[in-house]
């Protein structure tokens, strides 16, 4: 049950390799997502077109630095780790507005911004009355991240690289991926992937089995990713199915909490309701941001998952994926 053994080479706890998107986050009625044939709880890309024209058509919406690695590691940050990120943006507003945000919480990112291309990426998240997140996203310049944008002095220095499987719908982003964990392996660091989402783990389904057999230490995945990646049927198929196949496996079940496997054992860590549930965007990646911190940190793997509960439990009570309360003080209400 022991934890991560402490590195005294590493300066940073977990680089993160992502989207570097901008979230607008706007309230709206089912009957919007009716209009625009958009299915519930989904995440659909989107050219830049469309995204001007369901922006045009929602209004006003809160505007935040988002993308699922970045938010793991605003979180991780938040709660006092070392945390560094690689994203590419665009020269523009949206992307000053993410460099602004990610390194306003104490996470190093240093990846040049492009002049050229496609703008930074943003994400429209449609929120409605029962919390659910409906996310449409144009990827824009995140997806021209390549090989050479890697900042491998920064993937030799982490404990844990933490890898986004929405990239992996970019071959040049995906060939950044192994590269950048073949470094930190060699390096002695750790590698844990994301599997983001279930539709993108249907696209990739084989080269995401091959990801976890040969390069991935920590896994991280929701009830509904888990099953598509097993094509199970149920959730404690899919949950057997994939013990053992890397070192440690974190599954989140919403208000079921979460389970975490190891070859030899596995735990269930409760759910920690702290108020009415507004907006679910980003409650996974703050259970993991939380998570490896305590892995990070030495902490035993229950532990760990009990902080990464907790930071998602707070996350779902407001709207957006970054925190606006101490995760450090609710840690210390909650867990010491």
């Amino acid at each position: 049950m022991s934890s991560m053994k402490q590195s005294n080479n590493k300066t940073l706890d977990v680089v993160g390799i992502g989207n570097a998107i901008v979230d607008v986050l706007v309230k709206v009625e089912d009957s919007f997502l009716e209009t625009h044939n958009l299915q519930k709880g989904s995440m659909v890309l989107i050219d830049q077109e469309h995204a001007k024209k369901l922006y045009s058509e929602t209004g006003v919406g809160l505007k935040t630095s988002g993308g699922s690695a970045a938010n793991t590691l605003a979180g991780l940050a938040q709660l006092g780790g070392k945390a560094g990120f690689i994203g590419r943006i665009n020269n523009d507003d949206l992307g000053e507005i993410f460099r602004h945000d990610i390194r306003s919480v104490g996470a190093e990112f240093n990846t040049p911004p492009t002049n050229k291309g496609p703008s930074t990426a943003r994400c429209l998240i449609l929120v409605t009355a029962d919390a659910q997140r409906t996310m449409c996203t144009y990827l824009g310049a995140s997806i021209q991240l390549e090989p050479k944008d890697i900042d491998l002095s920064m993937v030799n220095k982490t404990k844990v690289l933490y890898l986004e499987g929405y990239l992996w719908d970019s071959p040049a982003a995906k060939q950044a991926f192994i590269e950048a964990a073949e470094t930190a392996r060699k390096a002695g660091g750790q590698v844990a992937l994301t599997l983001s989402d279930s539709f993108c783990v249907d696209r990739h389904r084989e080269s995401f089995l091959e990801l976890v057999n040969g390069h991935i230490d920590i896994l991280f995945a929701n009830e509904d990713e888990i099953t598509a990646l097993h094509k199970s049927s149920c959730f404690e198929s899919a949950a057997k199915e994939i013990k053992g196949l890397c070192q440690i496996v974190a599954l989140t079940r919403s208000e079921k909490g979460s389970m975490i496997l190891t070859e030899e054992n596995q735990w269930e860590i409760p759910a920690f309701k702290l108020g009415p549930v507004i907006d679910t965007t980003g409650a996974g990646d703050l259970y993991a941001g939380g998570f490896l911190y305590g892995y990070t940190q030495g902490a035993n793997l229950i532990n760990c998952g009990m902080i990464g509960s907790l930071c998602a439990g707070q996350v779902v009570t407001q709207l957006g994926p970054r925190p606006q309360v101490s995760l450090k003080e609710l840690i210390a209400t909650h867990l010491e």
